[in-house]
């Protein structure tokens, strides 16, 4: 069950997720995710293909669950505070649901495209 305590982190984790001004933030890559799916502006403006958005975002969940998994060795040894292990694995958390439903979205848009007749 879900206390609103962690509610309040799972929509702010999700607020960082989506800011697109992202300095050093590890889920800037999603965040692009979202502007070209969203946008359709990828090539048109000369920007990054779409394979390559999508290697930076995979990449940067990559680096969310290593950082959780370095964290969480660390608390293991005594050496991290179990808040930065929270927060860490909370992040890894939303940037993996992220990539799913963005997975889901593609996975439906193509299922959409294949049922259309020509």
């Amino acid at each position: 069950m879900a206390s609103p305590i962690s509610a309040a982190n799972a929509y702010a984790n999700s607020a960082r997720v989506l800011d697109t001004s992202g300095s050093g933030n590890a889920f800037g890559g999603l965040a692009r995710v979202r502007d070209v799916l969203g946008n359709g502006a990828g090539a048109d403006k000369g920007g990054p293909s779409f394979s390559a958005v999508l290697k930076d975002a995979i990449g940067s969940v990559m680096e969310a669950g290593r950082k959780s998994d370095s964290q969480s060795v660390a608390m293991a040894s005594g050496k991290a505070n179990v808040m930065d292990v929270v927060t860490a694995v909370a992040e890894t958390d939303v940037a993996v649901s992220t990539l799913v439903s963005v997975r889901d979205r593609v996975i439906q848009a193509y299922e959409d495209v294949m049922k259309m007749t020509i």
